[in-house]
């Protein structure tokens, strides 16, 4: 017996993307494109609030947090993954496949929490302009993001002592690009009941939960922006409500998708294609969605530009 516990199994076998091995190519380069406008277009944001004066506000201090949040998530799984397109031999050890999952869980029971924190500080810049920086005060900020921290590692951690309990005396082929709950389940050799139940109960918890209190300042938004008598204001404001919208309905919806499908061959899959969505491609349209057709954003960079053009001069 190795790794404790009665568990033969001490390492995975990641399959990755073997479905498409004529496009191992162009997915590396795709993939390897996006992990790095991922990383570029955050840390790009991150440096531009952190040096402009005029965005240490709430708004951007959340925003600054989700970016920090996407580039862990990306690169959690993104070095692991563009380096097994060109292995013959894709194995995870155990330990390393419950590293991975520990820091992905946590930072995505992290951003659920600060999506809804996020969705909190809208509600209040609308429902309270005059009042905004003394409701949202920086100590105020500093405790719903330490929240939304404690509350993912919680959630996280409940989880993981159960996880923890599992024996893999079986199949060690895991089909994913990273190492999953819902595979491992599909793994074991002990009875996952109890962990299905937590995770359907985290899931909806903190899926749903985080829905529903983002949808109330939202529903207060749209009912404001009926209230504008300018068309082209009103079109202006749903747009940009919109394209948020979108970006949480695609995170939340492929979240909920992967954890609450039942269990079969063809849903994993399915589930493998549904998590690209948030661990790909919304970490890298979240800085776009959240700050393209942002004024402040925009003078932010005009004033960037500004500096460097007087600096070299």
């Amino acid at each position: 017996m190795a790794g404790g516990r009665n568990r033969t199994i001490t390492r995975f076998i990641l399959l990755g993307f073997y479905e498409f091995p004529k496009l191992t190519i162009v997915l590396f380069s795709v993939f390897l494109w996006t992990y790095l406008l991922t990383v570029s277009w955050n840390m790009g944001l991150i440096t531009l609030i952190r040096m402009d004066s005029h965005l240490h506000t709430p708004k951007y201090f959340f925003l600054r947090n989700l970016s920090f949040l996407d580039i862990c998530c990306v690169s959690t799984i993104g070095f692991r993954m563009l380096s097994d397109f060109f292995k013959k031999h894709k194995f995870i050890s155990f330990m390393g496949c419950t590293i991975q999952y520990f820091f992905l869980s946590i930072l995505a029971l992290t951003e659920c929490c600060l999506l809804a924190a996020m969705a909190y500080d809208w509600y209040a810049a609308i429902h309270n302009p005059l009042l905004y920086t003394a409701i949202l005060s920086p100590t105020l900020c500093l405790k719903m993001l330490a929240g939304s921290w404690i509350s993912g590692l919680f959630g996280l951690f409940t989880q993981l002592c159960a996880l923890l309990q599992l024996h893999f005396c079986g199949p060690n082929v895991i089909n994913h690009f990273f190492c999953d709950l819902p595979q491992l389940m599909t793994l074991s050799f002990s009875d996952t009941y109890f962990l299905q139940v937590i995770r359907s109960v985290f899931t909806s918890f903190f899926g749903l939960t985080s829905v529903l209190v983002i949808m109330i300042p939202y529903g207060y938004i749209f009912a404001t922006n009926m209230k504008i008598t300018s068309a082209e204001g009103r079109s202006k404001a749903f747009n940009t409500c919109a394209s948020h919208l979108t970006a949480l309905t695609l995170f939340f919806g492929s979240g909920i998708c992967v954890y609450m499908y039942p269990k079969s061959g063809d849903s994993l899959s399915q589930n493998k294609l549904v998590s690209v969505l948030y661990t790909v491609i919304i970490p890298m349209l979240n800085p776009l969605i959240y700050s393209l057709r942002n004024r402040e954003i925009k003078g932010a960079l005009n004033r960037w530009k500004k500096r460097m053009v007087s600096y070299n001069y």
